[in-house]
């Protein structure tokens, strides 16, 4: 069985049935205390690069934006049996060149973890990928707000879509997510896990 951990804001942690343990966007919330195969890092923006939360297994990776856009190209990885693919993110705060989301597969499931990003013109294809999950920032200030990201929803088509990084400043702010409305609304707050 994997588990997805919301820990706040935009960090995350994911857990494979055979232990691979995955940090996303290490910065807010609880639940750092397994140590990590690796780390995935969408920008450099102190609210989502803390790597220095995250004790490391001995060949573990920190993967961080600019590993993902050598070359001009959106670059994968592997990590156990968690295959990540890096897509577009930007907006007027967030440079294209230094910002990526991640596709993440895992067991059968598929999840896009947006980064901070208002909407791109990838995710206009992003409905082909079947998507389980998708977990958009709808703050309204750094990035879109809840009626931009529910349009964003539309686009990408996933099963379930978790409004994520609501408030700055703030691990979770409940009121902002109700914000969010669109079909397959998902809430997740801070501790709460996905299981499948």
């Amino acid at each position: 069985m994997a588990e997805l951990l919301y820990q706040g804001h935009a960090s995350f942690r994911l857990r494979a049935w055979d232990g691979t343990t995955v940090y996303l966007d290490p910065y807010a919330g609880e639940g750092y205390d397994l140590p990590a195969d690796g780390v995935l890092v969408t920008h450099e923006h102190y609210d989502h690069n803390e790597v220095g939360k995250v004790s490391l297994k001995p060949g573990a990776r920190v993967l961080r934006s600019a590993d993902f856009l050598a070359g001009g190209e959106y670059g994968k990885a592997q990590i156990g049996p968690l295959e990540v693919q890096a897509v577009p993110a930007y907006n007027k705060n967030h440079d294209k060149n230094a910002c990526v989301g991640f596709v993440i597969r895992l067991e059968g499931r598929s999840l896009y973890f947006a980064g901070d990003t208002s909407r791109t013109g990838y995710m206009e294809e992003m409905g082909a990928l079947g998507l389980d999950w998708a977990f958009l920032p709808i703050d309204g200030i750094y990035n879109m707000g809840p009626e931009e990201a529910a349009r964003c929803a539309g686009l990408i088509g996933a099963g379930a879509t978790v409004p994520i990084h609501t408030k700055p400043g703030s691990l979770y702010d409940r009121q902002a997510a109700e914000a969010f409305q669109c079909p397959g609304r998902q809430l997740l707050a801070p501790g709460e896990t996905l299981t499948w």
